[in-house]
């Protein structure tokens, strides 16, 4: 009896052990097999549940909204002059040194904006040391696995003849230093590549550690190069120099331009000059808003916020997060609700949707799409789509000899979106990034009207699920009345190239 006692006793522990094992690793099962390991298939793991509207009764008043004419007026008015007007040239003129005292070199990660960005800072720097700066290197992204290089999205001969009186810039280093090179740095570590450059670096740090390599080696590789340069404490004409850059001497190759001028004109005359001349009494003839939606896997996946795909959606995430950052996210350890109501989860195609809907935007709005992948696809942008059925896009827009240049080309797509987001007479961006930052900060510059989603106020907005259209609706007008492009001086560790105010600008 005891034996048999014995015998049940051991066969109830390796059932509970059994069962322990089958709760911790049945989820990372479910992974497994849903959700094979490879980074390609992760990028384009398909949907298994039909995503719904999260927001119906708020998608269904949406759709029926009417705007009064009043209302269009003044959504789609200019900004008044704000008192400010652009203000780049330096203020004692420029003048380049007697002598460079070397060469430049960085080496730019990041997309097409975080590398707009550098490029600026790279100028700064060789402005700061008198040296002579080489066209700088973008690295292939390793999320879009784009190998543009700098010539092939920014027009480099304008770039160096808008530069020429500031700073010595060559296309490539001379024969004596042609040894100094991307694969000669990553083959061994070399005294005269700066790899220490702290982030946010002052210009003095550049003077006591940057510029004697200069001077003993003729050539110094900075890498990593991106936010390598402070915002404050710097020279007003280094400050100006980095909005010249960006302003003025950044243009894209003509290419992008002519397909952006396309793309504009496109979307002010879609049945024709003519057609669009008689129909010039409605408020939104002739004019158009432009989206960034940043909504791809990476950011759905970082933000780690539930978007309402279900629970294949909810483990494809979690799958992504594993294999991308380790499980590393700090956003994992709170709620949905805990990131919603501090504004941290991007908006949804729906809720942008509906912001721009509580605005006043109507179904008549011509909406350019500006994104790359939308996770989820169609299936997520629909209810955006019934909100504004004028809604367009690179492809809707242009031919697909058009956008031969730019297929599967990330940097080149974006340079596009960048270009007609500039032209548009409304931007708005879903969620923070550097797309909307370096919009932002230009269109302020040029003091043109920009949306600046307050995302906090969103976010619990969504959550509260008893609000009506008309509260819904109220709260969203009141919450954006100083957020359409209004100037906002820049505060200490802001970024120049997002609030331009005042390093770059004069009061008129």
């Amino acid at each position: 009896m005891m034996k048999v006692e014995h015998r049940n006793l051991n066969q109830l522990h390796k059932g509970r052990a059994l069962t322990t094992l089958c709760i911790m690793f049945f989820p990372v099962l479910l992974l497994t097999l849903f959700f094979p390991l490879g980074h390609a298939e992760l990028s384009t793991s398909p949907e298994f549940s039909i995503i719904k509207p999260r927001h119906s009764r708020l998608l269904k008043s949406a759709v029926l909204r009417e705007t009064s004419s009043s209302l269009l007026s003044d959504l789609w008015a200019p900004l008044e002059n704000q008192g400010w007007r652009c203000c780049a040239e330096s203020r004692n003129g420029s003048s380049l040194p007697e002598k460079s005292e070397g060469y430049i070199q960085v080496f730019l990660d990041g997309g097409l904006n975080q590398q707009r960005m550098g490029i600026c800072d790279a100028v700064a720097v060789a402005k700061i040391l008198n040296a002579t700066l080489v066209i700088p290197h973008l690295e292939v992204n390793p999320v879009w696995k784009d190998s543009s290089s700098f010539e092939d999205i920014f027009d480099v001969d304008h770039f160096i003849d808008v530069l020429k009186d500031d700073v010595s810039i060559v296309k490539e280093l001379p024969e004596e230093f042609s040894w100094s090179t991307r694969e000669y740095y990553a083959t061994a570590i070399r005294d005269n590549r700066i790899k220490v450059a702290p982030v946010h670096a002052s210009a003095n740090w550049y003077l006591e550690n940057v510029l004697p390599v200069l001077q003993s080696y003729g050539v110094a590789a900075i890498s990593p190069f991106s936010h390598r340069l402070s915002f404050d404490n710097l020279p007003m004409d280094i400050q100006r120099l980095r909005c010249k850059v960006n302003f003025q001497a950044l243009a894209f190759v003509p290419h992008i331009r002519t397909l952006g001028n396309a793309l504009v004109s496109r979307l002010r005359h879609p049945t024709g000059p003519q057609e669009a001349t008689a129909a010039g009494a409605k408020e939104t003839a002739g004019k158009f808003v432009v989206l960034h939606l940043r909504f791809d896997k990476d950011m759905a996946a970082h933000s780690a916020c539930d978007f309402g795909g279900g629970k294949a959606e909810k483990l494809a995430l979690a799958k992504y997060r594993q294999v991308i950052w380790q499980g590393r996210v700090l956003n994992s350890q709170f709620t949905d609700e805990e990131l919603r109501s501090q504004g941290r989860c991007p908006m949804t195609p729906e809720e942008v949707g509906l912001l721009l809907s509580a605005l006043g935007f109507d179904n008549t709005t011509r909406l350019y799409l500006a994104s790359h992948k939308v996770y989820g696809g169609e299936a997520r942008i629909s209810a955006l789509r019934e909100l504004f059925p004028l809604m367009e896009d690179k492809k809707s827009l242009a031919s697909s000899v058009e956008r031969s240049q730019i297929k599967g080309k990330a940097s080149l797509l974006a340079a596009v979106d960048y270009y007609v987001g500039l032209h548009s007479d409304i931007f708005i961006s879903a969620s923070p990034g550097n797309m909307h930052n370096a919009l932002v900060g230009h269109r302020t510059y040029l003091n043109l009207k920009t949306i600046r989603p307050n995302m906090a106020l969103m976010g619990q907005l969504f959550l509260n699920k008893n609000k009506s259209w008309s509260e819904f609706q109220q709260s969203v007008v009141e919450g954006h009345q100083n957020r359409q492009g209004q100037l906002r001086l820049r505060k200490p560790k802001q970024s120049i190239y997002t609030y331009p105010a005042p390093d770059c600008m004069c009061q008129a």
